[in-house]
């Protein structure tokens, strides 16, 4: 391999076996900017997969972090750091993951990541950061409250929402005419399709102990998230979790605008974003639908939903008067806050990032936003 580039083959195979979603998507964005987010997801995924091994103690998780984020800024060999981190991964670590972690040398790092460096070191040393501090408290007893909820989806995928919209306005000038309108939104787009995926695998989630639903949403129903088993369930559980789907169809909606606000001709970045859209809209249908679900496969969409939700979208992809009529079919049905209310939540939790990052004292690495052009 050429020490001087990412593996692209590397790159391309293992990430179907790590995220089915983004093996859809990133075909469908420009081909110059396929690779560069395959990337930066895949040095996401990594983070996520040494933050989610069970057997290393905080100290060792946060060391760990740290050293990866030294990595990705290339001021830290990484075959060292793999090596040590492959070698405490146990077979609660899907091979996938495992494969990936001992092969980070083989995904883009450093200088490796071109003049998105910036934006891709922010997002990680974020996300490492953010996580850390969640996952040193997490418990069955879940988060105090939604503005918990809140930072928790911001730290682990608004920041990607963020640095995917700095990545498009850097591809394209036409997307950069509108980044401001693209940042407003783009916390929001991100934490719409994690607030997504945590009501689907809440039940996952809490065999491992783990749960990330605020108990401050379910106090008022009489449910204590910490008593509640598959077997035992709770009368008040729906309606708590009918409102976290209202939350997330606000999110979702703030999506919707997010990917209208991209230009027409830049068709490609419009499907990326409407088909991850179109699949978590149609899983919080399946929530709804199923409020005694007990596993993530009971609300898992079908392989069938998954291709008419390609089919039309993309068909519909450059009209925005369609792509609203199909969002709101779609969606009918589901519960709904204020998207304007949690936009603002989103934006309230990245400046509180921000801040907090800036109070810090001086790391090695302290890249600052890149910006948008």
């Amino acid at each position: 391999m050429d020490s001087a580039h990412p593996d692209g083959s590397f790159q391309e195979r293992i990430l179907p076996h790590v995220s089915r979603t983004f093996a859809l998507t990133i075909p469908q964005l420009p081909v110059p900017l396929r690779a560069t987010v395959a990337n930066a997801y895949l040095l996401c995924r990594i983070a996520d997969t040494i933050e989610d091994e069970p057997s290393l103690s905080a100290a060792e998780t946060r060391s760990f972090l740290q050293r990866f984020t030294a990595v990705v800024a290339g001021t830290e060999p990484a075959r060292p750091l793999a090596r040590e981190v492959a070698a405490r991964l146990t077979e609660r670590t899907l091979p996938a993951e495992r494969e990936l972690v001992a092969n980070m040398e083989r995904v883009g790092l450093g200088a490796r990541l071109g003049e998105q460096r910036g934006t891709i070191v922010r997002c990680i040393e974020l996300m490492c950061d953010g996580m850390h501090h969640f996952q040193r408290t997490v418990s069955v007893r879940g988060l105090p409250r939604s503005t918990d909820l809140d930072s928790y989806c911001y730290y682990v995928a608004g920041v990607v929402g963020e640095m995917l919209t700095d990545l498009f306005c850097h591809h394209s000038p036409a997307v950069a005419a509108r980044a401001a309108t693209l940042s407003e939104l783009a916390a929001s787009f991100g934490e719409g399709l994690q607030l997504t995926n945590i009501l689907k695998d809440f039940w996952d989630d809490r065999s491992r102990g783990a749960c990330w639903l605020p108990q401050e949403v379910f106090t008022p129903h009489g449910v204590e998230l910490s008593q509640l088993t598959p077997e035992r369930p709770d009368s008040g559980f729906p309606a708590g979790m009918r409102e976290l789907v209202g939350v997330a169809h606000g999110h979702l909606r703030n999506a919707l605008a997010y990917t209208i606000a991209i230009p027409p001709e830049e068709a490609g970045i419009r499907r990326f974003c409407l088909w991850a859209i179109g699949l978590a809209v149609l899983t919080l249908r399946k929530i709804v639908a199923n409020p005694q679900f007990t596993a993530g496969a009971q609300v898992k969409i079908s392989r069938s939903a998954v291709r008419m939700t390609q089919l039309c979208t993309s068909a519909a992809v450059r009209n925005d008067h369609l792509l609203t009529m199909m969002f709101d079919y779609a969606s009918r049905g589901l519960p709904l806050a204020s998207p304007a209310l949690v936009q603002r939540a989103a934006l309230r939790a990245s400046a509180l990032a921000s801040t907090t990052r800036e109070a810090d004292s001086p790391r090695s690495v302290r890249p600052q936003r890149a910006a948008p052009v």
